[in-house]
């Protein structure tokens, strides 16, 4: 198990990390995401554990159910637990308009990776596309 720098949500059972520099938005995003239906899974820090080809992620015992939100504070809620890791999120400009589709491998294992602006009003549903897969029918550059 290794901990890494990110918020992790769940979307129909599925991981998204979330990550990107302090400021970058990853809590207000999930926060977004878990209006729209999704679950935390762990706030800032996340543990990546490797298990018969899958990576799974789940929060630290220390912050689980804990989420930090700009202006409020702490905010305790739910958490979903161990999710399988389906995608991760680097929040940042996006380099092109017809991305090649990307992965990143961690722990062995690879991993679709997408690049959006946090604070666009889009990327939430972006993000739910990915998720679901629709983005597999989207012709790339």
């Amino acid at each position: 198990m290794v901990t890494t720098h990110g918020t992790t949500i769940a979307i129909d059972g599925k991981g998204v990390l979330l990550r990107g520099p302090s400021g970058s938005g990853k809590s207000d995003l999930a926060v977004r995401l878990i209006d729209d239906g999704a679950s935390l899974v762990a706030d800032d820090r996340s543990v990546l554990k490797p298990e018969n080809g899958v990576l799974f992620v789940d929060a630290p015992e220390t912050i689980r159910g804990k989420i930090e939100v700009r202006g409020l504070g702490i905010v305790h809620m739910h958490a979903s637990g161990q999710v399988p890791l389906c995608l991760v999120v680097d929040l940042e400009e996006p380099r092109n308009r017809l991305p090649t589709p990307e992965t990143v491998k961690m722990h062995g294992i690879s991993v679709p990776l997408v690049r959006f602006s946090a604070f666009e009003a889009s990327t939430t549903a972006k993000i739910r596309l990915a998720v679901r897969g629709d983005a597999n029918d989207i012709e790339t550059g």
